[in-house]
């Protein structure tokens, strides 16, 4: 659900964003009937999950959450850090949050034929509701942990963990600003060398 992160992550190119947004409903080498463009967003999402997954910072984020959440911490932070991204915009890039937002779904429907059918489906309420805009703010993040829950069936009891981003705040913002730095170097390398691959 760390939408944001995954689009700002994949550069400027269209194509590219979509692929890295949509991945997680992708399995297996499903990506290699896409478009090129496409498959490459999708490669680089799973690096950039990996590199997550394995960072030292990431880990100690999600293990102040492990003893309530179990392994839906690491979706949980995912989601927290992408709070931190959309709070502290500006500092990423010169476009505003609004405007890079409304490009992105305007980007979405522009290329609708390219995206899967759990993305058309989920399309129209995400940008209705604005998602990765209200991101930036905790009644956002709430309201998502809440369907992540909902999704669920309530056995993660996500829509508490909005508790823990406001019980430790600067301990997760610290982390995240560790963190988010060196993941945007490693997805630079990353896109790169698979573009090197195509």
């Amino acid at each position: 659900m760390n939408f944001l992160a995954h689009i700002y992550l994949s550069g400027e190119d269209e194509f590219v964003q979509i692929g890295n947004f949509m991945a997680d409903g992708i399995r297996g080498k499903s990506y290699q009937t896409m478009h090129p463009k496409i498959q490459k967003g999708i490669l680089l999402h799973r690096e950039i999950d990996s590199f997550t997954d394995f960072h030292p910072v990431f880990k100690e984020s999600t293990k102040r959450l492990h003893a309530n959440y179990h392994h839906y911490a690491g979706v949980i932070v995912d989601i927290f850090y992408d709070h931190f991204l959309a709070r502290n915009w500006s500092n990423f890039s010169d476009i505003s949050l609004d405007i890079y937002t409304q490009r992105f779904y305007a980007n979405l429907q522009k290329h609708s034929t390219f995206l899967t059918v759990k993305v058309t489906k989920m399309l129209p309420i995400m940008i209705v509701q604005n998602w990765l805009f209200n991101y930036s703010s905790l009644e956002g993040i709430g309201r998502i942990l809440q369907q992540m829950d909902y999704r669920t069936k309530h056995i993660s009891k996500m829509s508490y963990a909005v508790n823990d981003l406001q019980e430790y705040y600067e301990k997760f913002e610290f982390e995240f600003n560790l963190f988010f730095p060196q993941l945007i170097l490693f997805s630079k390398q990353k896109l790169s060398e698979i573009e090197m691959d195509f």
